[in-house]
């Protein structure tokens, strides 16, 4: 028969094996921030060339205006089976000018991390709703009609 000193024994190392799995992950995803090399980047001195074998490439340029360059970088911290939650974020814009001169360095941080939470399961679209019998079978028929889209008959284009 196992004797009490064993169970217990067995019990105590599951116990601590349960509690190191605990433990917190940590991460950091994207930019490494370099805090001299930052801080070389002057308004009016630099440009698109030196910013870039400064600081190398940006880890995202803006979408609508091409003076604005971002270096972001995050690090996070989650338990086993959570979302992760950012600790610090650093987001530095470089906006350049039309010359393609440093005109403005700004530095945010995780303030600025907005927290969203989307409800459902399925995206909303404007218009009508589709049924699943309309999705499944409401194509027949119109593959090929005059003024539809599709191919032609007879390897017509």
């Amino acid at each position: 028969m196992i004797s009490a000193r064993v169970l217990l024994a067995a019990a105590s190392g599951l116990a601590l094996l349960g509690a190191g799995a605990c433990a917190p992950l940590r991460s950091y995803q994207g930019y490494v921030v370099d805090a001299d090399l930052v801080n070389s980047v002057q308004p009016g001195v630099d440009n698109r060339e030196s910013v870039l074998a400064t600081l190398g490439k940006p880890t995202l340029t803006s979408q609508f205006n091409e003076g604005e360059w971002y270096y972001v970088g995050r690090s996070s911290r989650n338990y086993a089976f959570n979302d992760p939650k950012p600790q610090q974020q650093t987001t530095l814009r470089i906006r350049f000018d039309a010359a393609g001169n440093v005109s403005e360095v700004t530095r945010t941080g995780v303030e600025q991390v907005a927290s969203i939470s989307p409800t459902g399961k399925k995206t909303p679209t404007l218009g009508r709703e589709r049924g699943f019998f309309e999705d499944l079978f409401g194509n027949i028929g119109t593959v090929g009609a005059p003024g539809m889209g599709g191919g032609g008959a007879g390897g017509q284009p």
